[in-house]
């Protein structure tokens, strides 16, 4: 079988599909998402309250109103104890004020864009009108009395900080008091960047000349550098390991003060040149660190293609895995290999359900039968050709990366092939980034969910068995809208040529003691491609559907070996 066949999901014979044990792994994202966010939020105290004496219609209004909006009495003989307490709110009364009157505030949050207020109220036994300015143009409103607790909870449409006041009104004494802080919301939005280089050990941009040493790092600056602003909170970089004389991985993480994680990006050979898109948050001194996980030293190359800040940018939108170009089909461009050193364009906004006013577009972008050594570059329908590169290639290899990219206005972009031959491409779309979209990225420590060689994370035992698929449940009741989720896939151990599909499932996650769900229809687009003995990651931005349920086929006619990593989520709420 041709790699060109197993890229395009074309010529296999079909087989009976059987779904593997089902992996839970909503905990871990339900205890994810909740340190991701809770570490934002604000606290002022009932000493930072504002009170402001209200206008009065006349000298004795305030009095009257305040008499009328104390608790009646009952028309019994009060004991000494009511006794007092009334002589005490009667008192207040006579004074035409409540001396106490104020309001403690916090903001704190567990998802993406929401808030959870808590408003402690201090204040004498008088009826109170509260209102919650949420700063985005909303306000909600309650009734309290005395001393009360109140709690809210809100939710943005977009990242960004917002003012947040509440304000107490004692109509009866004419009196209000006023508390509030800034409100940061955890997701961020995304902003497409021009592919440029920020890192390249070969000649010295970013960092000294020279390879990295085996188990050595090379720290990155992101924030202030190539006009990538100052407070990002994490960035997409292409990252590409070149000049490698052994095996190993790369390991991409904010650096300083953060611990590095044990999950991997990209896995490497001798003689390879791998890249990957990568995903990940910025450290708070501006940088983020590559660890070479190998032993042997090599060179790395780093382009950012854009970054994510907390103001409102472009949120996501994930797609099922759509195909909008196939060289070997004519499908979205001229029917037949892309020559050497030239570009197509092709149209992604306006088709298959995607919008129009779409910023940038989250691709996999599949090289097959190319006839000569080479790199391909995707890049906005207009401006020159970057130096940067998303995915390199030796002659007869499939290779897929996963890619995110600026569209122009009119919602096209190109594909440059770097070669010196011609090659076929193919282009998957599995989601965009747009004004409209309203899903915000929420990065998590990376953790592991699966890896097949080991019986652990909840998983059976056994290989990844061809021609079958592993179906996961992602999305805790505890996480509500969840649009997709940032994984590392990694295939290994493999024994025969073949590729991976990722798709949401149509169905749920039967019950314990039912038999299992069935798959679906058997995706055609390809998430990454395999030879025998590769390793081979790839980034997948995946949507969980409507069920919370991702499914992970392997379509080749041998087993093999499947990692997963999580490294964040998109998140509407």
């Amino acid at each position: 079988m041709t790699a060109a066949f197993v890229a395009a999901g074309l010529g296999i014979i079909p087989g009976i599909a059987q779904a593997a044990d089902p992996v839970p792994v909503a905990a871990g994202v339900a205890e994810a998402i909740a340190a991701a966010s809770t570490s934002e939020g604000f606290h002022s105290p009932a000493d930072r309250t504002i009170r402001t004496t209200l206008p009065t219609a006349t000298d004795g209004k305030a009095t009257a109103n305040a008499t009328s909006a104390a608790p009646q009495k009952a028309q019994t003989a009060p004991t000494a104890q009511a006794a007092e307490a009334a002589a005490t709110e009667q008192a207040a009364l006579d004074a035409g004020a409540n001396p106490a009157l104020a309001v403690d505030v916090s903001g704190t949050s567990y998802t993406a864009h929401g808030i959870e207020l808590t408003a402690l109220i201090t204040s004498a036994d008088f009826a109170l009108d509260v209102v919650v300015d949420w700063g985005d143009g909303k306000t909600d409103t309650f009734t309290a009395r005395g001393n009360y607790e109140l709690h809210a909870s809100h939710i943005y449409d977009k990242s960004g900080q917002y003012q947040v006041q509440v304000k107490v009104t004692d109509t009866a004494n004419a009196v209000q008091a006023t508390n509030g802080g800034a409100f940061l919301t955890p997701g961020a939005d995304f902003t497409p960047h021009t592919p440029t280089r920020l890192l390249d050990t070969r000649n010295g941009t970013g960092a000294a000349v020279g390879k990295v040493p085996g188990q050595g790092s090379a720290r990155v600056k992101v924030a202030g550098n190539a006009s990538v602003p100052a407070g990002v909170t994490a960035v997409a970089l292409n990252v590409t390991v070149t000049e490698t004389i052994d095996s190993g991985h790369v390991t991409v993480w904010p650096g300083a003060g953060y611990d590095r994680p044990n999950t991997s990006n990209l896995n490497y050979t001798a003689g390879r040149s791998v890249p990957n898109m990568v995903i990940v948050p910025v450290g708070e001194d501006g940088y983020v660190e590559l660890f070479n996980g190998g032993w042997q030293p090599v060179d790395l190359i780093a382009d950012v293609t854009g970054y994510f800040t907390r103001a409102s940018a472009s949120g996501y939108t994930s797609m099922t895995p759509a195909r909008f170009v196939d060289t070997r089909e004519g499908v979205g461009t001229a029917r037949g290999k892309l020559a050497a050193r030239s570009a197509f364009t092709t149209r992604i906004g306006g088709l298959q359900g995607v919008p129009q006013n779409i910023t940038a577009v989250a691709l996999n972008v599949t090289v097959t039968e190319p006839e000569g050594p080479g790199h391909m570059t995707a890049f906005s329908g207009t401006g020159p050709v970057p130096t940067a590169s998303n995915l390199n290639f030796v002659p007869g290899q499939t290779v897929a990366n996963a890619v995110i990219v600026p569209v122009a206005a009119d919602g096209s972009i190109k594909i440059f092939n770097g070669a010196w031959s011609p090659t076929h491409v193919v282009v998957d779309v599995v989601g965009y980034y747009s004004p409209d979209s309203k899903a915000a990225f929420l990065p998590f420590t990376p953790f592991r969910t699966l890896d097949t060689r080991e019986e652990a994370y909840g998983w059976p035992g056994g290989r990844f068995r061809a021609r079958e698929f592993i179906t996961k449940g992602f999305t805790p009741e505890a996480a509500t809208g969840v649009e997709a989720y940032v994984l590392n896939a990694t295939v290994t151990e493999t024994r025969g040529t073949g590729f991976l599909s990722v798709a949401p499932s149509p169905y749920a996650l039967p019950a314990e003691g039912e038999p299992a769900a069935p798959a679906g229809p058997r995706p055609i687009s390809s998430t990454l491609n395999w030879t025998t003995g590769d390793t081979v990651p790839n980034l997948v931005q995946a949507s969980d559907g409507d069920h919370g349920v991702i499914t992970f086929w392997n379509q080749g006619h041998e087993d093999a070996d499947l990692v997963l990593d999580v490294f964040g989520v998109y998140q509407t709420k």
